[in-house]
């Protein structure tokens, strides 16, 4: 619970709706840069160096049990869902392995630590990416935001094969519907 509130149970029809701001259009056939970046698996992680079919969820924060969420946070578009997000690739990692994905990862800008925290505490299957410098999102111009002070990487997932942007889903709402829309468009477009 975060302010009497769950992470997981949301009223997505009580939040603003992001929209598509052109904000990714570059990345469908755009090369990953080769970034390392730190996994909750512990190694280090660089996307453009993957063979096969990755899946990358992007995602603000998680929120922590007993921490207040940033003053504000419901009001942003596309900022909710972070927690229902994760889960959801969680409950169809299996599937999405099954329909062509070599691995699966999600990524955001909190630091490794929090990153464990969040895959300890809802038994995620998958690493989590941390991208604190914005190394990654600065070099693929990824759309951000800032909040209290900090910046955030939007929602978003993209499909990568052989470190080549297939697919971006962008924006994403609501985030816990992601995963499966995510899976059809894998068994849509098998390798």
């Amino acid at each position: 619970m975060v302010d009497g509130r769950s992470l997981q149970d949301v009223d997505w029809s009580t939040l603003p709706v992001p929209e598509d701001d052109g904000a990714v259009d570059h990345l469908v056939g755009a090369r990953l840069t080769d970034v390392a970046l730190p996994s909750t698996a512990g190694e280090s992680v660089s996307l453009a160096t993957l063979s096969g079919r990755t899946v990358l969820f992007v995602y603000p924060m998680t929120g922590t049990p007993g921490v207040a969420l940033p003053d504000g946070w419901d009001a942003i578009p596309g900022a909710r869902g972070c927690t229902p997000h994760a889960c959801a690739f969680r409950d169809l990692h299996a599937d999405l392995t099954g329909a062509g994905a070599s691995a699966v990862f999600g990524l955001s800008t909190q630091t490794l630590e929090e990153q464990r925290s969040t895959v300890e505490r809802l038994h995620l299957p998958f690493p989590l990416l941390s991208d604190a410098d914005l190394a990654f999102a600065h070099a693929m111009s990824l759309p951000e935001m800032e909040v209290s002070g900090k910046a955030m990487i939007k929602r978003m997932a993209l499909i990568v094969d052989e470190g080549t942007v297939t697919h971006v889903f962008y924006p994403v709402f609501p985030p816990d519907r992601n995963a499966a829309d995510v899976l059809a468009w894998l068994k849509a477009n098998p390798l």
